[in-house]
């Protein structure tokens, strides 16, 4: 293996067979877990929208998820780079999933809306301005073939 390349496994089990199979398109589960070794058990299903559990977490949520951390660990890296001390990061990314009238889909765009606290109000300006340096850097996003947009922000000091 060459040094930089990084190979994941993940085993995806599923578990909606409810005694026929998939003998109709109402008659199984979409319940399915997926592991990877050392690591819990996820619980996934698809959609509700799609027949599935909304208990369990579903590939898009999963796509979306991937994409929100990417960006985090990316900008918290790259802010170390400039010297900026963040204190606390919080997103709530959203995403849009076009279905064709053939039943194929796919996402349209995602929406990063991260928000951080910095230690010192004098790097407020910087801060910001490195979501985009980090959005250049996330594998996740540089992987997708749809835009990923960031609408960073600040979070407001709060008294602990």
């Amino acid at each position: 293996m060459a040094l930089n390349q990084h190979h994941f496994e993940i085993n995806v089990v599923w578990t909606g067979n409810k005694g026929s199979g998939t003998s109709t398109y109402r008659a199984y589960g979409r319940d399915h877990t997926v592991a990877a070794v050392g690591l819990p058990v996820l619980l996934g299903s698809a959609d509700r929208t799609f027949h599935g559990d909304r208990d369990r977490w579903n590939p898009e949520q999963l796509l979306i998820t991937a994409l929100t951390q990417c960006h985090m660990l990316s900008y918290l890296h790259v802010a170390v780079l400039h010297g900026v001390v963040i204190t606390r990061y919080e997103d709530t990314a959203t995403g849009t999933l076009v279905v064709n009238p053939d039943g194929s889909g796919q996402f349209s765009e995602v929406t990063l809306h991260p928000r951080i606290q910095v230690a010192d109000p004098a790097t407020e300006e910087l801060a910001l301005s490195l979501h985009a340096e980090a959005a250049t850097k996330c594998f996740i996003a540089r992987s997708v073939n749809f835009p990923v947009h960031h609408e960073p922000g600040l979070l407001a000091i709060t008294e602990d």
